[in-house]
């Protein structure tokens, strides 16, 4: 299972946020493989994957955009009912919490994109990789 670097911005909540880290990378040819931006009042985070992390990260810094970064794990799993379930029960009995999660279907539907972050990155690699669940 891989994993990746995903960026992390923290703002304001408010109308022009994403568009403005959007045009940033947009502008310096940097594809945005996958986000979250979950509803908050107030401060927010901003979950970002990108295609070209050193690019992403010149950029960002380039329109002082402060960010951070943490590791995600990247599953691919049956687009079925349960499938998550069996992740989150896995981590939950070996006492890692699940920190962020989001995901989005494939294009055919028969897989699930997910990415996590954890309390835990390398005992998580560890036990996930034991159930032989799938990469992407």
């Amino acid at each position: 299972m891989p994993v990746a670097t995903q960026l992390v911005i923290s703002g304001q909540s408010k109308p022009g946020a994403l568009a403005k880290v959007t045009a940033v990378l947009g502008e310096a040819g940097v594809n945005i493989k996958a986000f979250s931006a979950p509803e908050v009042v107030g401060t927010g985070k901003l979950r970002l994957l990108v295609a070209d992390l050193d690019g992403a990260r010149a950029a960002l810094r380039s329109a002082k955009i402060k960010f951070g970064e943490e590791t995600a794990l990247l599953l691919s799993l049956e687009n079925k009912p349960g499938a998550l379930k069996k992740v989150a029960e896995l981590l939950m009995k070996s006492r890692i919490n699940i920190k962020c999660g989001y995901c989005t279907p494939s294009r055919e539907g028969k897989r699930a994109l997910v990415v996590l972050t954890v309390s835990n990155t390398d005992k998580a690699l560890t036990i996930l990789r034991n159930q032989s669940l799938d990469e992407f």
